[in-house]
């Protein structure tokens, strides 16, 4: 039975800042309030389908929910508090760090919440100051220790290449998540959107963010990071859907961002296999249900290698764990 998650955006509520980055419209394509009208809608259709009911989440994303009215708040979760337990596992809110306090923690507590996520995006406080976030590294690391105390699922949020940032700053904000130890972590290269600041500073040039590929190759290292300390990516890259494509102007927005990462770990997992072995033709065995990641986004990585000299057939291996690779030498 399949995972259902309830999507609900609350756009820029509860903000008690305009980010250098942000267009809430563009990323959620919605701008009128959230009702308990259409939040009840929103469970009765997603309930109405077969799902497994404790894996599957309301959530509540877009603003910062901890942060807006408390009446608004509550209303939100006074319509959400039915379906909780009898038709979903929990409910799953997205919040800044300064928005957390041991008051907040407990009301959530109390309407089944479950899993808080952090829109830390930087753990870099002089990046965090320039891109106008109106938080600090450390009010993450507090948040994320009383989130954790209270039994709450961590999960944290960074962007790459924010404004005065470089990938070196990018990775340490990632290895100081580790040290925080999240249970999910979503990762969002900077995209420029129209309406935002950090369009302006983009059309004056004092801003450029990195390319497709510097955002591929970052991410892809990041994800093997987090991977290898026990850490679910549940997000690369923005979703496609809202109002992004109209509002782009700038940065590493792909709407096969994800699969994009994913083939870039295997390229660069069997680069690092290859650096030690002649040209020739390979078999190249990994799970069955990363063959095509394996492959490469259309067939991206079979063509990296081919220049390279090796000729590559991925085959499915069960018995091959995510990540992992078997190479041995093929007829061509």
């Amino acid at each position: 039975m399949k995972h259902v998650n309830v999507a609900l955006f609350v756009p820029h509520l509860g903000c008690p800042h305009t980010c250098a980055f942000c267009n809430q419209r563009a990323i959620s394509g919605q701008t009128s309030p959230l009702t308990p009208e259409m939040i009840r809608d929103a469970c009765e259709t997603a309930r109405a389908c077969p799902h497994d009911v404790e894996n599957s989440e309301i959530a509540f994303f877009g603003g910062s929910f901890t942060a807006i009215e408390r009446d608004e708040m509550l209303r939100c979760l006074e319509a959400a508090k039915p379906y909780v337990g009898r038709d979903f596992g929990g409910v799953r809110i997205s919040t800044r760090p300064d928005g957390i306090d041991g008051k907040v923690l407990s009301v959530l507590k109390d309407y089944g919440v479950t899993a808080i996520e952090l829109g830390a995006q930087s753990m870099d406080d002089t990046i965090l100051a320039l891109n106008e976030r109106g938080h600090t590294a450390a009010d993450t690391e507090n948040a994320a220790r009383l989130i954790k105390e209270n039994g709450f699922s961590l999960g944290l949020q960074m962007m790459t290449g924010l404004y005065g940032s470089d990938g070196a700053k990018d990775r340490a904000t990632a290895e100081r998540f580790v040290k925080l130890s999240p249970d999910t972590v979503r990762i969002y290269p900077t995209v420029v959107l129209e309406h935002t600041k950090l369009a302006e500073l983009w059309r004056q040039g004092s801003y450029e963010p990195p390319t497709l590929e510097e955002a591929v190759a970052l991410c892809a290292g990041l994800l093997r990071l987090f991977r290898d300390n026990g850490i679910r990516v549940i997000r690369l890259g923005l979703h496609s859907g809202g109002s992004v494509a109209e509002g782009y102007l700038a940065g590493a927005y792909h709407p096969a961002f994800g699969e994009l990462c994913e083939s870039r770990v295997y390229r660069d997992l069997l680069e690092e296999r290859f650096g030690g072995l002649p040209s020739g033709a390979y078999a190249v065995y990994v799970n069955p249900r990363a063959v095509s990641r394996a492959i490469g986004h259309r067939k991206s990585n079979l063509a990296y290698f081919r220049e390279k000299g090796y000729h590559i057939t991925v085959k499915p291996d069960d018995a091959a764990g995510q990540y992992e690779i078997r190479t041995e030498r093929s007829a061509r």
